[in-house]
């Protein structure tokens, strides 16, 4: 593959992950959104927000690795892909207990999901812009994992808006990345290579 052909794969595929992370910001913005309004005042939307939120996680990890140079090439991707199903799966039966369970579960998929996360941006490093604020995202996801479940073992029951600080800051990181890219997208049309 030439210099040329090299630079143009890296731009196409600079150009897919800016949308995929703008996606995936919009996603959590309005998610977070919906937690911290009608999901506090309503379980049932409160317990479908919180279903939704790892099945969509396993949905965009599905179509970013098939975009991305398919499953083959994408281990850690379809290990979370697994990981946010049996979460979405865990988080079901979590609800029909309390909420101290439910966040005990995501505490879990934080911690798994964030290593994930991790690797995915170390192995995308050299090819691709914007990496490191996903490796900040998959760290801190580890480190509030963590934090969730200490959390769920205390008395007081937690509610949906833990989990939305948890989104809030997982958007924060997407955007990030996304702007990141777009910045150097833009920096590389105005200096072409021949």
């Amino acid at each position: 593959m030439s210099y040329t052909q090299t630079s143009r794969a890296t731009r196409d595929n600079d150009q897919w992950l800016k949308q995929y992370y703008f996606a995936r910001a919009a996603f959590s913005v309005l998610w977070v959104a919906a937690a911290l309004t009608v999901g506090r005042q309503s379980f049932a939307v409160a317990a479908a927000l919180l279903i939704i939120y790892p099945a969509w996680d396993a949905a965009a990890n599905v179509v970013d690795a098939a975009r991305s140079g398919g499953f083959a090439a994408n281990r850690s991707q379809v290990i979370n892909v697994t990981a946010s199903s049996i979460m979405t799966i865990a988080v079901i039966l979590a609800l029909t207990m309390n909420m101290n369970w439910v966040l005990g579960a995501f505490g879990l998929w934080a911690i798994f999901s964030g290593l994930l996360q991790l690797g995915t941006a170390v192995r995308r490093w050299r090819t691709s812009g914007g990496q490191w604020a996903m490796i900040l995202s998959g760290g801190q996801s580890s480190v509030a994992g963590a934090l969730f479940i200490f959390q769920a073992q205390m008395p007081q029951e937690p509610s949906i808006s833990t989990v939305a600080g948890y989104a809030g800051v997982g958007a924060f990181y997407f955007l990030v990345s996304a702007i990141w890219l777009t910045v150097a997208l833009s920096r590389r049309s105005m200096h072409p290579i021949s």
